[in-house]
């Protein structure tokens, strides 16, 4: 079962009340939503949004027992407006934003997350990309140049001419299609010290290209704004990130908030995972959490 990073952190920080509209962005398992209708009680209402259908329905098996009313809506949390209007729900007390990829996504989605599984270059959120833009439209279409500005701005990749060059030279002979394919060009287009290294050389470059896929950053901001607009008076917005690009969006959109008078800063700073966490779950280590209170 995936592990909710950061749960304790979300619960004190957030403050969620017994009958608030709690909105969670990313609900994916519910891991975070399951915690939070322990508070928010019958009269409280969960709006849980996910691309992903299957953690929907996890997430509804998941809540099944719990006694806050439920509402699951299924598409990307920068339509989070369309979920609120769909079910008559003017505004929020509290919005969760967990951007991380989750544990299911990378094992069992089949989707071509993993570098470490011979999937479907696909990349997806969506459970149902049909027709959809992916993965392999990137290594297969796109220009060298494209390719390596994506790997080196999204997945601040230090070798992403080289590994854009690889790729291009790769799909010249066949078409890449798998992310085992993938994994492997990479692998063999980078230095031997770098190949050897802690982390697998692809890890920078899937990030990248997934977050090409999925237009992760402009959803980020999309997504933060359209939550102030919704937001109630005194009520809190909290952001779980994992990648500095996604942090520093947050920080920004956040300080402008602080700075307008707007909104007051519940986190000076963002909050990490303990070492207790990280040892136990070591896919917490690199995640940060901030927290805004609207005035």
């Amino acid at each position: 079962m995936h592990k909710s990073v950061l749960l304790k952190e979300v619960l004190s920080t957030l403050d969620p009340k017994p009958g608030e509209v709690f909105l969670d962005g990313t609900i994916n398992g519910g891991g975070h939503s399951e915690a939070v209708c322990s508070v928010l009680g019958a009269k409280g209402t969960l709006v849980g949004i996910d691309e992903d259908s299957d953690a929907l329905q996890a997430a509804e098996k998941r809540l099944s027992t719990c006694k806050t009313k439920k509402i699951f809506f299924e598409g990307n949390f920068r339509n989070l407006d369309s979920a609120l209007d769909s079910h008559g729900i003017k505004t929020a007390d509290k919005v969760l934003f967990d951007l991380g990829l989750s544990s299911r996504q990378l094992e069992i989605s089949g989707r071509g997350f993993s570098f470490q599984n011979e999937e479907p270059l696909l990349m997806t959120f969506s459970s149902t990309p049909s027709g959809a833009f992916t993965a392999e439209d990137v290594v297969n279409e796109w220009g060298e140049e494209n390719i390596a500005v994506i790997l080196e701005s999204y997945g601040e990749e230090c070798y992403a001419k080289q590994i854009a060059k690889a790729i291009v030279a790769a799909r010249g002979r066949k078409k890449i299609e798998t992310s085992r394919e993938l994994a492997l060009i990479v692998k063999e287009a980078v230095p031997a010290k770098y190949r050897n290294g802690k982390t697998h050389p692809a890890t920078k470059t899937f990030q990248a290209i997934r977050m090409a896929v999925n237009d992760e950053l402009a959803a980020i901001s999309m997504g933060l704004e359209k939550a102030w607009e919704r937001l109630a008076p005194g009520g809190r917005i909290g952001v779980i990130s994992f990648h500095s690009l996604e942090d520093r969006i947050v920080k920004n959109f956040f300080r402008e908030r602080d700075r307008s008078g707007e909104g007051v800063l519940i986190t000076k700073k963002p909050i990490a995972p303990s070492r207790e966490e990280v040892q136990e779950n070591p896919r917490s280590r690199s995640s940060k959490l901030r927290v805004i209170q609207k005035i």
